[in-house]
């Protein structure tokens, strides 16, 4: 049996690959399952400073493939069980693991977008930085169509893109958003014909930074919004004081200033103050 997703490893980047194109990308247990699988190997890979999440075939992700949703929810009383079974030091359960993994990386994570992008796929996407997104989009919270609702970490990651009127109609009618639209509510953050391109463009650029500095750019922006003022701009001088001097920051500066480019080592410094187990 093939692998429903694929991980390549290459200048630093981490690339997850949905790999099951002929049945445009559904999620299976199979899949739910290596999605996990991989994202503790990225998270453990200490060499992987960005990672790009993306689809083979015309098609992100249809969502939950149909019989792995109706065997998940054929047995009320063992799909509460394992909906409420969080694991040791995690507040997700395995059905939301799959995509808050990539929210919760101290690493910036890109998703390349075409087609339909509906269910479990659009919660993943929306589980990274950025969605670069082709002209093709057709996004969907679909949960609501087959009297659900979508449980994979949306309360962590729609709110903060989206007005809240705006997400609540996402999530109660599951309407289908077409890319023009989906840009100007802010679901993508850019539309181009070409986003495989134009995301290893940004890959690129992000992994020729400072690790130290992005993946602290990273936690600010994802952690303040949970924050009151006073604790985010104590976050902010905390996240700061761990770059100045470092080696990292002084080679950022004099490759700045001597117009060259800079030759970063691996980040060696903890974040502290979060509770992500990074």
């Amino acid at each position: 049996m093939s692998n429903r997703i694929v991980l390549e490893v290459t200048d630093n980047i981490a690339e997850v690959i949905f790999n099951r194109p002929d049945k445009m990308n559904a999620l299976d247990q199979q899949a739910f399952d290596e999605l996990n699988e991989v994202a503790l190997e990225v998270r453990a890979n200490q060499s992987v400073r960005a990672v790009y999440i993306h689809a083979r075939g015309e098609h992100f992700c249809a969502g939950a493939d149909i019989n792995f949703l109706q065997g998940a929810v054929s047995d009320p009383s063992v799909f509460k069980q394992r909906a409420n079974n969080i694991e040791p030091g995690c507040d997700a359960n395995e059905f939301q693991r799959p995509a808050l993994a990539w929210f919760d990386l101290n690493i910036p994570v890109v998703a390349g977008l075409q087609g339909v992008v509906y269910g479990a796929g659009a919660q993943i996407a929306l589980a990274a930085d950025f969605r670069i997104s082709s002209p093709t989009l057709a996004f969907s919270l679909f949960e609501i169509n087959w009297g659900l609702i979508p449980d994979m970490g949306v309360t962590q990651t729609l709110p903060r893109l989206v007005k809240s009127d705006v997400a609540a109609e996402l999530v109660m009618t599951g309407r289908v958003v077409k890319a023009q639209e989906a840009q100007a509510i802010g679901l993508v953050t850019r539309l181009v014909d070409n986003p495989d391109s134009h995301c290893r463009e940004l890959l690129a650029r992000l992994v020729s930074l400072s690790p130290d500095a992005v993946q602290r750019a990273k936690v600010l922006m994802r952690d303040a919004a949970s924050l009151n003022r006073a604790d985010a701009l104590r976050l902010e001088a905390t996240l700061q004081g761990e770059l100045v001097g470092t080696a990292n920051q002084i080679e950022a500066a004099r490759a700045k200033i001597e117009k060259r480019a800079a030759v970063f080592t691996s980040s060696t410094t903890s974040i502290v103050g979060l509770s992500r187990g990074e």
